[in-house]
């Protein structure tokens, strides 16, 4: 989706396509990044606080009500007010019931020119990287910048995700498009891809497209399987509903098959708690052999 202009029309646009995922079949139906409103981090502006609302609240309420009507889980990330002064970048998943299965709170938190997130968002906590059980899956949810870590991907995985989701607003800046936009998005697909596989679970991103402000958003959202087969995509302009069938028996045959989680060394990783592996010897000369 684009930003339809408001909190409400954009509510209203979002419960018009969940409507029509879930008559395309859809069971899980997973939101772009603060869906309801602009992406409001291209400048530090305390107006823009205004947008965050709590988990319950009104468009929480709203989802859940049609969760419960439709019969599909709604993953829908928003910019939650959980106390004064304390604001999250969080994603409510609803089951089909209605319930609050859990919220994720996104733990890592960028901070570059026109994605001033430090400014408005604090880090997730405690129970971080879990995967939230539902009637249909278990989702393991993180959120857009969290896409770009292994160590998410693998502790989701690791907690039962079946599903990975990232609901994202991952843009092209105006001037740097020309240069660096294959490649950014190709670093984008490729990394999610390897998330995928080196896990063995389904993966879906799904991104939000529009101009706002310097920022071109990419859509491209895309769903592939735990073998990285594209299973669907979209293209960079359009709004949509993109669907996939996951099979989730084929996650058990595919980790028989490529025993990635197996074979970990779990005994031989307790250096990943530190920040850097400081080697001890003499740094390497440039242009040295690597053997």
């Amino acid at each position: 989706m684009r930003d339809a202009g408001s909190p409400d029309r954009c509510v209203d646009a979002t419960v018009g396509m969940i409507e029509k995922a879930a008559d395309d079949g859809a069971k899980v139906v997973c939101l772009q990044e603060l869906f309801n409103g602009p992406y409001p981090c291209q400048s530090e502006d305390h107006r823009m606080f205004d947008l965050a609302e709590s988990i319950p609240g009104p468009t929480v309420d709203r989802l859940s009500k049609l969760a419960a009507d439709r019969g599909v889980v709604i993953v829908a990330p928003i910019f939650e007010r959980r106390a004064p002064g304390l604001y999250h970048n969080s994603a409510a998943v609803l089951d089909t019931d209605g319930s609050l299965a859990g919220v994720y709170r996104k733990m890592h938190i960028p901070d570059d020119p026109l994605f001033y997130e430090k400014f408005y968002f604090t880090p997730g906590d405690a129970p971080g990287f879990r995967a939230i059980k539902t009637s249909v899956a278990t989702l393991g949810v993180g959120i857009c910048w969290d896409q770009w870590f292994p160590e998410t991907a693998r502790m989701l995985a690791m907690s039962g995700a079946e599903i990975l989701l990232y609901p994202t607003a991952i843009a092209w800046i105006d001037v740097e498009k020309t240069q660096f936009g294959t490649a950014q998005r190709e670093a984008w697909r490729t990394v999610m891809k390897a998330h995928a596989i080196t896990n063995g679970v389904f993966l879906a991103a799904p991104n939000r497209v529009g101009v706002e402000g310097r920022l071109e958003f990419w859509g491209s959202s895309f769903i592939v399987s735990p073998t990285g087969e594209t299973l669907g995509e979209m293209d960079d302009h359009s709004e949509g509903v993109l669907t996939a069938d996951c099979q989730l028996a084929d996650i058990d045959v595919v980790r028989t098959h490529w025993p990635f989680l197996r074979d970990r060394r779990v005994d031989a990783y307790q250096d990943l708690t530190r920040r850097w592996i400081d080697s001890g010897g003499p740094p390497r000369r440039a242009g040295a052999p690597c053997g």
